[in-house]
């Protein structure tokens, strides 16, 4: 009897222990199968979020393209930063049009408003700044005068010592390479960030400059902005910055440099300089 009981407290062991076995598979495999959900959902979302990118790039570059159209068609050379909404492919986009004029030209600008762009947008020191300022005038001075220009994009900015991911990205918008203008700025055509330059880090002054600008303010006074640092040259090589609005919320936006006169072989109406990866904004 004893052996039989012993038996069947055996045999209730032997079920037990196959029983946690069981549980314990049953859980991995819950484990796993809510990771492949998982991974799918993320998979799909990236998919999601890589084909809106995509099409909303499309309807910018078309946007550009319309703007540039008219532009041309009424044989205009912008000389002002402006600001215009057309309807593409069904979507309303607003179209920026920045002439290089106003912005920093790597290439031309005197070390002096270099520094300015280091300390008052980049927020360094202004030991540190001028030091920046230096090394970038020396780099450009050791390359051959163009074209090509000496330096031929802004992502050079990275091979100045000194100067970091985070200090670019927060210049990279208000430089150029290309403007092939004077060196000085048009606070006509400068963004507010530009402005703010200018305005020696007066954000109120900044501020009035642009909205008496963008309102088109008849006698607008920019006597308070560093005159050393500006003129009035006008240029055809022109930004143009579309933002398109998306389905849920937030824009893409799509950046273009073109220059709005025809190629010297007649082939084209207006030359694509460069093309800036679109970027998506959540507001």
């Amino acid at each position: 009897m004893m052996a039989m009981a012993h038996s069947g407290g055996l045999a209730r062991g032997q079920r037990g222990v196959a029983l946690v076995a069981v549980l314990w598979v049953v859980a991995a495999l819950s484990i796993l199968v809510t990771g492949l959900v998982q991974t799918q959902r993320d998979e799909i979302r990236t998919s999601s979020s890589a084909r809106v990118r995509l099409q909303a790039d499309a309807v910018g570059q078309g946007a550009i393209h319309l703007v540039v159209q008219e532009l041309i068609g009424r044989n205009q050379r912008p000389e002002r930063l402006s600001r215009t909404n057309i309807a593409y492919d069904g979507v309303q986009v607003q179209v920026q049009i920045e002439p290089l004029s106003g912005l920093v030209d790597l290439n031309t600008a005197p070390a002096p408003l270099l520094a300015a762009l280091f300390a008052v947008n980049g927020g360094v020191e202004p030991a540190v700044a001028q030091r920046l300022a230096a090394t970038v005038v020396a780099m450009r001075e050791a390359r051959p005068a163009g074209p090509p220009p000496r330096f031929q994009a802004v992502e050079e900015l990275l091979s100045v010592e000194g100067i970091d991911y985070d200090l670019y990205a927060r210049l990279a918008h208000l430089v150029t390479t290309d403007s092939r203008g004077s060196g000085r700025i048009n606070p006509l055509a400068a963004p507010q960030d530009v402005l703010l330059l200018l305005a020696d880090g007066d954000q109120a002054l900044a501020n009035r400059i642009a909205a008496d600008r963008d309102a088109d303010a008849a006698g607008m006074d920019t006597t308070r902005l560093q005159t050393a640092f500006t003129d009035k040259s006008v240029s055809g090589r022109l930004r143009f910055r579309a933002s398109v609005p998306l389905p849920g919320g937030g824009h893409v936006i799509v950046v273009r440099d073109i220059e709005v006169s025809p190629a010297p072989d007649g082939t084209a109406p207006w030359q694509t300089m460069r093309t800036h990866a679109p970027v998506m904004s959540l507001r």
